[in-house]
């Protein structure tokens, strides 16, 4: 556990900012249907793997900071939320589900730095 599982940036215009990146590191863009609009998981240029996703502050995001945010893995994500704020940080959203028993919970450490927590099914095996 503690491992970086995955770095998302949350922003109004992620159309743009998918392009900007797209021309200045080289990922390749991937649309990711969201129902009314598309996010984008950027993916590596030569193997196509994820890199990270650009996401729109819509939805189940609207509540995101406009920064890269990395997800950090938790063995148990109650316990992780409760000893954030037992530890002086402060929880920014509801722990919310992904993709069926994955769940997430974005923080703020006590010095203000942003981050996610992550509880991934398959990591607890």
């Amino acid at each position: 556990m503690g491992d970086l599982a995955w770095i998302d940036l949350t922003v109004a215009n992620a159309a743009e900012v998918k392009d900007f990146y797209q021309q200045v590191v080289g990922w390749q863009p991937e649309a990711v249907d969201m129902g009314e609009y598309n996010d984008y998981s950027m993916n590596h240029a030569q193997s196509n793997e994820p890199v990270t996703g650009i996401c729109h502050a819509r939805g189940v995001n609207a509540d995101l900071p406009a920064t890269w945010l990395p997800y950090f893995l938790v063995a148990d994500i109650d316990q992780a939320a409760q000893q954030v704020v037992a530890q002086g940080g402060e929880l920014l959203t509801e722990i919310k589900s992904m993709g069926g028993e994955d769940r997430y919970v974005v923080i703020k450490d006590p010095a203000g730095a942003a981050c996610a927590l992550y509880y991934k099914k398959q990591a607890d095996k």
